[in-house]
């Protein structure tokens, strides 16, 4: 598995372009691997997500079985002057090695974005009907109950810094609440209308190997559209 990372040049149109639309974005990502046909049926899974840290700094992130080629969105939408003369458009790790280390009891800051659903019922006798949550308190909910599934234990906030709204009890944020809609490829006029929201927080590893199936296969749905991507980063320890 590769985990690789690359920074949109936010003044190219073309970047504006792909940023606009997850199913523009989910062809380039795809055209990242010369052994992916697009019309095969038996595709690999392949993860990413987009961070929009400031106006300045967007950065796309794969999680992928196969090392990618990133070429297409460097002359596109990055630096490719830059790349020419020696500069990586892009940065690929290896991954296998960092999720071998994973053990029970380690601790992670980390980032989630995810589509957040559930199955409801809008009339009485009708079938029930995928639901976007759309409030922060649902949304947030959704991961935690989910904590035990994905071999994890989202960590507690100090006492003294807890309020009584629920969930805020936990080293948890939600944010970047995207509402989108966007056309799907191949289709006539059918259009997609998706809900994401990114999660920040702190956890402790429980079952290291059901963690490492979420790093790699993704969380919840949408997953070719920029969802269910989690990455981890050293936590500092606080007091």
């Amino acid at each position: 598995m590769y985990l690789t990372r690359f920074r949109f040049n936010t003044a190219r149109a073309d970047a504006r372009r792909l940023l606009s639309s997850p199913q523009v974005m989910h062809a380039a990502v795809m055209s990242s691997f010369p052994n992916v046909l697009p019309t095969s049926s038996e595709q690999p899974r392949i993860l990413w997500r987009v961070d929009h840290n400031s106006r300045a700094e967007v950065l796309l992130y794969l999680v992928s079985p196969e090392r990618p080629d990133l070429t297409h969105l460097v002359e596109q939408a990055g630096w490719p002057a830059a790349a020419a003369v020696g500069t990586p458009g892009w940065q690929t790790f290896t991954y296998a090695p960092f999720l071998g280390k994973l053990e029970k009891g380690n601790v992670f800051n980390f980032r989630l974005t995810a589509n957040p659903v559930h199955h409801a019922r809008t009339r009485d006798g009708q079938p029930t009907k995928r639901t976007a949550h759309i409030t922060a308190h649902h949304q947030m909910r959704w991961l935690l109950e989910r904590q035990d599934t994905i071999g994890i234990r989202i960590l507690a906030k100090p006492e003294h810094t807890r309020h009584t709204e629920h969930g805020d009890e936990h080293q948890l944020v939600v944010r970047d609440h995207r509402s989108l809609h966007f056309g799907k490829h191949g289709t006539r006029g059918r259009r997609v209308t998706l809900t994401t929201v990114t999660y920040d927080g702190r956890l402790e590893i429980t079952e290291p190997e059901a963690l490492r199936r979420v790093l790699t296969s993704g969380l919840g749905k949408a997953k070719a559209y920029g969802c269910g991507l989690m990455t981890l980063a050293p936590a500092k320890e606080t007091r």
